[in-house]
């Protein structure tokens, strides 16, 4: 299992109970100073089978195929989630799925209405980029795209499953 942009760790617990003791977990996150506090997190719980790497998701090697991808919060935030989009994709075993949970601006009147305030607060901090989604991105793979949407539309997840009929 591979978790792009893992930041502080939030989501290890779960990734690892989803491997098991015997599965691995690749935490990839840009920022030293959060993979300390990931390492921190691992230490403490006694995880021996999660790796943290320090590394731009554009550029990220791995030393082997990985069961499932997660981007979780960190899609929109990425200077070329493209590029991530791709490298992780490649590492992705035939039938597994890659994962994009992440913000968006709501849909109907109230996302017109926000989205000059929220395009403008977004480029001021680290909110990302609200009108970045990545089903285009993902429809360029031979993979079945799903996306679920929550929140009246702030949120969402897409999912993309390797070598499954194509739904774009």
């Amino acid at each position: 299992m591979l978790e792009v942009g893992c930041g502080t760790g939030r989501n290890l617990r779960h990734l690892v109970d989803a491997v098991g003791e015997n599965g691995r977990v690749y935490a990839l996150d840009c920022c030293e100073q959060m993979l300390r506090t990931a390492g921190k997190l691992c230490q403490r719980s006694g995880w021996k089978n999660v790796t943290l790497l320090n590394q731009d998701a554009a550029q990220l090697e791995l030393p082997g195929m990985v069961d499932g991808v997660l981007f979780s919060l960190s899609y929109s935030v990425m200077p070329d989630p493209r590029a991530a989009v791709e490298t992780a994709w490649k590492y992705l075993r035939r039938g597994k799925s890659l994962v994009i949970v992440d913000g968006k601006l709501a849909t109907g009147i109230c996302g017109r209405l926000s989205r000059p305030c929220v395009t403008w607060l977004s480029k001021q901090t680290i909110l990302g980029d609200p009108m970045r989604l990545p089903s285009g991105d993902l429809c360029r793979f031979d993979a079945k795209v799903e996306i679920e949407e929550f929140n009246f539309g702030t949120y969402y997840i897409c999912k993309a499953t390797k070598n499954a009929l194509p739904s774009c």
